[in-house]
């Protein structure tokens, strides 16, 4: 069994939407407040997509864009 779903919506992000060095937090800021789960934290550092675990979305990070500020 898989635990990857279909993604409900996929969101491009530029470096300056992360929230720390390479993660991206879902619920976002432009979710509806009546479809919020608990905040987490999306690695977009190794490959540039991730997914969120609760509602399903898809991150990517633009092309293009440079991922800044690890160790």
């Amino acid at each position: 069994m898989s635990t990857i779903q279909t993604p409900a919506a996929t969101i491009e992000v530029t470096a300056k939407d992360l929230q720390g060095p390479g993660v991206v937090a879902c619920p976002n800021p432009k979710m509806a407040l009546w479809s919020n789960h608990p905040r987490v934290f999306i690695d977009l550092a190794h490959g540039g997509v991730g997914q969120c675990p609760y509602c399903g979305t898809a991150y990517k990070l633009k092309a293009g864009e440079i991922i800044s500020g690890g160790h």
